[in-house]
């Protein structure tokens, strides 16, 4: 896959997999309705989203927005998606459906906002699921269908004010990507400039105005400040709003104590770290363990018992998208662990290891800085 194709995949698959749909009905009862539905969603509430999702089905037959509320429900509901055929093949089946009856919009109006938003929500899905399944050249095809729409949606903001997160996030990585990777910065001519700056603040527009997506800007906002800009503090505002909301969803707990962790706010993230302990999700058991660890090294300095929550994590399956640096994590505690017993043969090779599996600016840094 060339450079190029990479870089768009890579931009078009960072809108998923938490995309919802933007302001589609006027009705606000009916608004109201699909904001309940995103609730009980996010919050797991599955049986309460099947409800309502059916009865928008009814009232809306040919409309988008029953479809795609029922991908998004499966997306989360059993995270992550691609481990499960079953629920993959229903996934596929829904956004399938949300796109014929998007076409039919577009076939009477090719500028209808709405449906240009349904379409990026469409073709963003199919590209992350054939992203995760491993089949690059429809994820690619479906990224370039994507991306028109993309560059859409920046001049669609205040009409729909969801889009402010879709053009915040491409205005942030589409500047962020090539500093990551320099490899590709001759190839970026064939996307459109960005703003680092004017990325974030769009974004955090859309943690205050989006109808719809306010839950994922939150997210990807606060995902944004840890992984890249170094400012846990900052992300504990938007993580906290996504915990407090919904107090059962294992992906944004798992984000709230990440963020609270790397702020060394140990007090405050250590009855969240338990409350973890009781999610049944299979990616909460590397985290837990991985957490753990870290409150017994740097908030009790117990290095023998994080070491033991360290080497339990990395037993634990990770995941590429959810918990990869999690994984890296647990190994620059061994790390650290190891350099304090002053054995640096040990701690230089489990920095390697954080190296190849982490991402984090912070951590990169902790690991290049040991010599």
């Amino acid at each position: 896959m060339s450079i190029v194709k990479k870089t768009l995949l890579f931009l078009v698959v960072m809108l998923t997999p938490l995309l919802a749909p933007a302001q589609v009905i006027n009705d606000p009862a009916t608004q109201q309705t699909i904001l309940k539905v995103l609730d009980s969603i996010y919050n797991l509430e599955f049986k309460e989203a099947d409800i309502l999702i059916r009865q928008l089905q009814i009232k809306y037959p040919q409309h988008p927005i029953g479809p795609i509320l029922r991908a998004t429900q499966l997306d989360i509901q059993y995270l992550p998606l691609a481990e499960n055929k079953a629920a993959t093949s229903q996934f596929m089946q829904s956004v399938a459906q949300a796109m014929e009856f998007t076409k039919k919009m577009l076939d009477k109006d090719e500028n209808n906002p709405e449906a240009k938003f349904f379409m990026l929500t469409c073709h963003s899905y199919l590209a992350a699921q054939y992203h995760n399944q491993g089949e690059s050249l429809k994820a690619v095809g479906e990224s370039k269908k994507a991306y028109s729409y993309l560059r859409d949606g920046s001049k669609l903001m205040e009409k729909i004010p969801d889009f402010y997160f879709t053009t915040g996030l491409y205005n942030y990585y589409v500047e962020r990507y090539p500093i990551d990777h320099p490899i590709v910065r001759p190839f970026m001519f064939f996307f459109a400039d960005g703003d680092i700056a004017l990325g974030i603040k769009q974004m955090d527009v859309a943690t205050r105005k989006a109808l719809f997506m306010r839950p994922v800007a939150n997210y990807y906002l606060s995902h944004v400040l840890l992984k890249h800009e170094t400012n846990a503090g900052r992300a504990i505002g938007y993580t906290k709003y996504l915990v407090d909301k919904y107090p059962d969803n294992p992906l944004f707990a798992m984000t709230y104590v990440e963020s609270l962790m790397l702020a060394g706010r140990y007090v405050e993230a250590r009855p969240y770290v338990q409350r973890l302990k009781t999610m049944p999700n299979k990616l909460v058991p590397l985290a837990f363990n991985t957490f753990s660890g870290m409150l017994a090294e740097q908030d009790e300095k117990d290095d023998k018992e994080a070491a033991t929550y360290y080497q339990t994590a990395l037993k634990q399956p990770f995941n590429e998208g959810y918990t990869k640096e999690y994984q890296a994590f647990a190994y620059a505690g061994l790390a650290r662990i190891a350099a304090r017993a002053n054995d640096r043969t040990q701690a230089k090779l489990y920095y390697k290891k954080a190296l190849s599996v982490g991402e984090y600016k912070s951590l990169i840094k902790e690991a290049k800085a040991y010599k």
